[in-house]
């Protein structure tokens, strides 16, 4: 049974994003969507001895921010060094932060980015091959895209071939599950509960922080505190 997910790209994003890419056997990126401000495409969270700490990436945004997350450009590159140093600070003295920093800090020192989109993907890609994630990830302009919010979801599953749609609980308030049934696909609803803490630095113990912060804690050992990737 094919099954797909479908979620905007984030930054650096948290452990259960990852979880559900590792849960499917092809997931969409859909930035096709608009660009929101304050929200997960541009910056994630870290531990640090002073409480929880954003890393932004500094976006040019349209007007009411009327773009497309595809369309969104990043503005200058000092951000590269400004989000490695924070990384440095506060992780560097974790487990397996060289093992981590050898195949991260290329990204933030060895490249450069135009988009938003881009620079998600790389790094979303780079965490997967880390954790052994093969799930295949399309961007969702590879697709024909139709008009309605539900009845886009449901065709971006059936050009895909899907028999199953994951989809995360937020979804829940505007889905209209007829749709995909009307296409024979099912929808399963994911949980991003129930999950064990890990050794962490700084304090009491948060889940709701980038995936960086669990890799550099526990390196390999990561899987024992995901759901479906596998160790």
């Amino acid at each position: 049974m094919t099954k797909v997910a479908i979620l905007q790209s984030n930054y650096i994003p948290w452990k259960g994003y990852f979880d559900l890419i590792a849960s499917v056997d092809e997931f969409i990126l859909y930035d096709d969507m608009q660009y929101t401000r304050r929200d997960w495409r541009n910056r994630n969270k870290i531990k640090t001895p002073q409480g929880l700490q954003w890393l932004s990436v500094p976006v040019k945004a349209k007007g009411k921010y009327l773009q497309a997350i595809r369309e969104t450009e990043i503005r200058g590159t000092d951000w590269t060094e400004d989000h490695w140093k924070a990384l440095v600070c506060n992780y560097g003295r974790s487990p397996y932060f060289s093992t981590i920093a050898a195949w991260l800090e290329p990204y933030y020192r060895d490249r450069s980015y135009g988009h938003l989109s881009v620079l998600n993907r790389d790094l979303i890609e780079a965490v997967c091959r880390y954790l052994g994630i093969t799930t295949r990830i399309r961007n969702s302009w590879d697709y024909r895209l139709m008009e309605g919010k539900t009845e886009r979801l449901a065709d971006l599953c059936r050009q895909a071939n899907a028999l199953e749609y994951i989809s995360g609980p937020a979804a829940k308030a505007y889905l209209d599950e007829s749709i995909f049934q009307d296409q024979g696909i099912k929808v399963t609803w994911f949980d991003y509960g129930n999950y064990s803490e890990y050794p962490q630095l700084w304090g009491e113990f948060t889940h709701g922080v980038t995936i960086l912060d669990m890799l550099f804690n526990c390196g390999p050992e990561t899987p024992k505190y995901m759901r479906y990737v596998q160790p």
